[in-house]
């Protein structure tokens, strides 16, 4: 064959196998109980008229003009935390503030901001210097400080 001799073996069968892909081998239509898949088509034989109102297909997951952003979902462990909150972001982070000796040694895991857990996150911000976040309020800078140093 000669295509082996210019594209190499692997070349030629890739080309031979794609062929084969692409052609319908059904010798006998007659006895198939449906048509191949890759021969349906959903689109309609006639474009059916639009509705100048109704936004196009780039046009449907932006929002109007002067319309707000819809706001973010919350992911867990993550926003600001303060006295009063609980919940699955107040778990890890006592989590994470056992790791630190002498920050909240036998500290309760029990997911609430008490004034226990905020006196941890006081210490720990001024033993390593966090800045940019109130003093005993777990924001992202005291987050990241704390994540660099635990697991």
């Amino acid at each position: 064959m000669r295509i082996t001799g210019v594209f190499g073996l692997g070349a030629a069968s890739g080309l031979i196998l794609a062929t084969w892909l692409l052609t319908d081998h059904n010798s006998d239509p007659a006895t198939s109980s449906s048509p191949p898949r890759h021969m349906e088509s959903t689109l309609p034989a006639t474009p059916t008229p639009t509705d100048p109102s109704l936004p196009t297909a780039g046009q449907r997951n932006r929002p109007r003009p002067g319309t707000p952003d819809p706001p973010l979902p919350e992911i867990p462990g993550t926003g600001v935390l303060r006295q009063g909150d609980s919940g699955h972001g107040i778990y890890e982070l006592q989590v994470r503030l056992l790791q630190i000796p002498g920050i909240y040694d036998g500290g309760p895991i029990d997911g609430r901001y008490d004034t226990e857990v905020r006196a941890a996150v006081t210490l720990f911000q001024k033993r390593y210097g966090i800045h940019g976040d109130e003093t005993g309020v777990y924001g992202d800078n005291t987050r990241f400080a704390l994540m660099l140093r635990t697991r």
